[in-house]
């Protein structure tokens, strides 16, 4: 079996960092190829690359350019021309309607991952729903209920994005000198893309109110022009934390955030919008770091009261409360980052994916053949 997958490949976030984990969990299983295209050169293809991986890179796209579709379809039916595919999954909305007309003329089947909530208001989502896929594949529970209401005619299955097992050789100790902080220091970590809704500010807010000799790492950096005015109003909110002792660091693009999850006592990421899944969070806690978050969405099938801490709605009360007991409570955090390994395998293990996803490849082509 052998399955390409389409992105944009111009951002990078859980998408990106899920189709590396599938590129890397099936490179020893002659059976099953995932191979990738990318419309955009970026942070995706050369990780990619470095994983031995050769993307097939489609060319810079903007719709309101159709030379630049026409080149990036040209290059999509060469690439199914030139290798056998039993499916194509193309990644989130814009993907699907780039890949659209594509895959049906090459008579392939044809299936959407859903990633995030979808907004049928939104004109990659008006395409999908004027030339929908065979099937949907949704990282979550949640994100399907969403999509069934958006194209019910549509079948839906879940996948939980696989997520490979932490990295064990990291030198914690040293990563915490790089930045300034000793073994005793108790280190919160959030890794994310420069969002509002991550929760960014409420964890500020919420390092104001904490105690004890406590640092905040907020890893992530600016990729678009309104993130990065975001991250200079975060800048400027962090400058405003140190009267209370809490150290905040906000440590920008990060190629290593495996290794700081490794390095940090407690991850936190408390979302003011529900997440579609979190592949954030299954990273955590394969690091084996308790995760602080928000109950909704994709993350009440993440982490449970065994494996890290849920709050009912994100405030910097709420957050610093959730917060503080873990900071004062070393025990505790062991207890809960003790679970989290074998909680993130259950979720997210790769193996399981790849078979899940070979099952509905199957199903399709069955179905394409009966029909």
């Amino acid at each position: 079996m052998r399955v390409l997958h389409v992105a944009a490949g111009n951002l990078f976030g859980g998408i990106e960092r899920m189709l590396l984990a599938v590129v890397s969990a099936a490179g020893g299983d002659p059976s099953c190829g995932h191979d990738v295209a990318v419309a955009f050169e970026g942070r995706l293809a050369s990780e990619l690359r470095h994983a031995r991986s050769s993307p097939r890179v489609l060319g810079d796209v903007r719709f309101s350019r159709p030379d630049t579709l026409w080149r990036a379809r040209r290059a999509l039916r060469h690439a199914l021309t030139a290798q056998r595919y039993d499916a194509v999954i193309a990644h989130a909305p814009w993907s699907t309607a780039l890949s659209a007309p594509v895959v049906r003329r090459a008579n392939v089947p044809f299936l959407s991952w859903i990633h995030d909530v979808p907004h049928d208001e939104q004109w990659p989502e008006r395409r999908v729903a004027r030339t929908p896929p065979d099937r949907f594949v949704c990282n979550s529970h949640y994100t399907a209920a969403l999509v069934a209401r958006w194209i019910p005619a549509v079948g839906t299955t879940v996948i939980h994005p696989p997520v490979l097992p932490s990295v064990s050789h990291a030198d914690r100790a040293g990563v915490r000198r790089e930045l300034g902080d000793s073994d005793d220091v108790v280190v919160v970590l959030m890794a994310a893309r420069m969002e509002s809704w991550k929760g960014h500010r409420v964890l500020l807010d919420a390092a104001t109110r904490l105690r004890g000799n406590v640092a905040i790492w907020i890893a992530g950096g600016a990729q678009r022009a309104e993130e990065a005015v975001y991250f200079d109003e975060l800048s400027r909110m962090a400058a405003t934390t140190h009267g209370n002792g809490v150290r905040v660091r906000l440590l920008g693009e990060r190629l290593d955030v495996p290794t700081l999850m490794l390095a940090a006592d407690v991850y936190c990421q408390p979302n003011t919008s529900p997440e579609p899944f979190g592949v954030v969070f299954v990273e955590a806690l394969a690091a084996g770091i308790p995760v602080v978050t928000t109950a909704a969405g994709g993350a009440l099938e993440i982490v449970d009261e065994q494996c890290g801490v849920l709050i009912p709605h994100a405030s910097g009360a709420t957050v610093a409360a959730a917060l503080q007991r873990l900071i004062d409570d070393p025990a505790l955090r062991r207890s809960l980052g003790q679970r989290g390994p074998s909680r993130a395998v259950r979720v997210s293990d790769p193996s399981g994916a790849l078979n899940l996803i070979a099952e509905v490849v199957r199903e399709e082509r069955t179905r394409r053949s009966a029909a």
